[in-house]
């Protein structure tokens, strides 16, 4: 199938190069994490934030209208339990167990939501006992649960997600990035990276977070003698320099107080660790586009050379580059096929897109709805609407999008499809030439469509 499009009215896309300098510039150049005090475009918070990889919290203005932020938490700014319970008090939530652990995180137990919330007024009302199991309530997939509910908006910054678009369009995708966590003042997540390198965002809806940022590489001088994460930063153990040898070379950390409504921008790569110091209920994604594909890409590249290195002494038996595979699935969530399906369904819509954008551009029959075509306007009218809708917010219910693109690519702009495509491009060019990929001849076609637009 072939796509056709003409990309010559856009602008020339960033280069690979120059993503390279951008994020390497700003790493040793900022003292402390931007504040995002006011509104701001689309387009600034691509160039100043998503292209350098670098971290900012945004005020509470940009979660000022969510039904969450209205109906979930009382005047004095705490949890309201007794409407959670009647709401939503007979789901299935998953709840850590924050004073112990499990390998490199915290066991859970499954609970009803409101037997957790009990346990929630029970634990304030006995002054947070130190004695007692410290619970929290983590990545509860909370808008599969009530896809009606609508309690809160993606802010436009965020709306290039390719991660919860995979999930939400893929023929057999059955689950998504998006999650609610609710816990006691005390409660804490480990020292981690998140899911597939990917960007996360998390806005408080009530309460206070403390968190902890480390840029991409801080991480080697926070592993113990045996190459295993720190568990807790914060731990007597990691001044030890016979168990962390290399602590003493950790030379960028930032903390960050989250207040509640803001939101907090973590980028790819950066590892944190994070506690609750109140009562606190907030709201996560987790996500990826055009501007992290390729550190997703690095860091499954990196971690197939780790299980390959790990289980050599078996290279020659049938079956290892799968086997191989199967492993690096287990550790990263991941694996190459896996991430091709994303870059295949990512990357068919977005050509499908840029060939219906010429012929709204063209005059041709468009089928993509009443008045779509008369609302595009010229490539100069679409810039100066993005920069104009700084404050635009996306529904997150993955239902509400009847167009996905009024989802995904911000704006419908055209050129952000174009650059999408020219980032996945790059990522595929190296995909392909890889044994261990059973699925060759989709990544070359893929790529052959992916050439034709450039």
């Amino acid at each position: 199938m072939e796509f056709h499009c003409c990309v010559d009215n856009c602008p020339s896309t960033l280069q690979q190069e120059d993503i390279y300098e951008r994020r390497k510039q700003y790493l040793p150049s900022f003292k402390s994490v931007d504040y995002v005090s006011e509104e701001i475009s689309y387009e600034d918070f691509f160039l100043r934030y998503l292209i350098p990889n670098k971290p900012c919290v945004f005020s509470c203005k940009h979660t000022r209208h969510w039904r969450s932020r209205a109906e979930w938490v009382d005047e004095q700014g705490k949890p309201k339990f007794e409407f959670l319970k009647t709401n939503f008090g007979n789901a299935k939530v998953p709840v850590a167990i924050c004073n112990e652990k499990e390998f490199d995180s915290h066991p859970k137990v499954e609970q009803t939501f409101s037997d957790y919330l009990e346990y929630w007024q029970d634990y304030i009302s006995n002054s947070y006992p130190s004695d007692n199991q410290c619970l929290y309530l983590k990545d509860w997939h909370f808008v599969r649960a009530f896809p009606e509910y609508n309690a809160y908006k993606t802010p436009l910054y965020f709306c290039s997600d390719w991660l919860n678009e995979f999930w939400d369009t893929g023929e057999s995708s059955k689950d998504d990035y998006r999650f609610v966590y609710m816990g006691p003042k005390g409660s804490w997540t480990p020292f981690h990276a998140d899911v597939l390198h990917s960007y996360s965002w998390s806005a408080n809806i009530c309460g206070k977070k403390q968190w902890l940022l480390f840029p991409p590489g801080e991480e080697v001088h926070l592993r113990d003698k045996f190459g295993n994460l720190a568990f807790d930063v914060t731990s007597e153990d990691v001044h030890n320099p016979e168990m962390y040898p290399n602590y003493q070379k950790l030379s960028q950390q930032y903390k960050v107080i989250q207040h509640p409504g803001e939101i907090i921008f973590v980028p790819s790569g950066w590892h944190h660790q994070v506690w609750n110091v109140e009562d606190t209920i907030s709201i996560n994604h987790n996500w990826l586009n055009g501007c992290s594909i390729d550190l997703t890409w690095n860091f499954l590249k990196r971690n197939l050379k780790d299980v390959e290195n790990e289980i050599s002494d078996c290279q020659g038996m049938e079956g290892w580059n799968q086997q191989c595979q199967v492993v690096l699935k287990s550790l990263t969530g991941s694996d190459y096929t896996d991430f091709f399906e994303l870059c295949n369904n990512i990357g068919t819509k977005h050509l499908q897109f840029l060939s219906q954008s010429d012929k709204c551009s063209t005059n041709e029959e468009c089928d993509r709805g009443v008045g779509h075509c008369k609302t595009k306007g010229s490539q100069k009218e679409e810039q100066e609407v993005m920069t104009r809708n700084t404050s635009a917010e996306v529904s997150q219910h993955p239902n509400a999008d009847l167009e996905f693109q009024e989802h995904f690519v911000p704006l419908n702009n055209k050129c952000h499809s174009v650059f999408d495509l020219n980032r996945l491009r790059i990522v595929l060019e190296s995909l392909v030439d890889t044994e261990q990929l059973e699925c060759q001849k989709e990544v070359q076609n893929l790529l052959h469509q992916l050439n034709s637009v450039f």
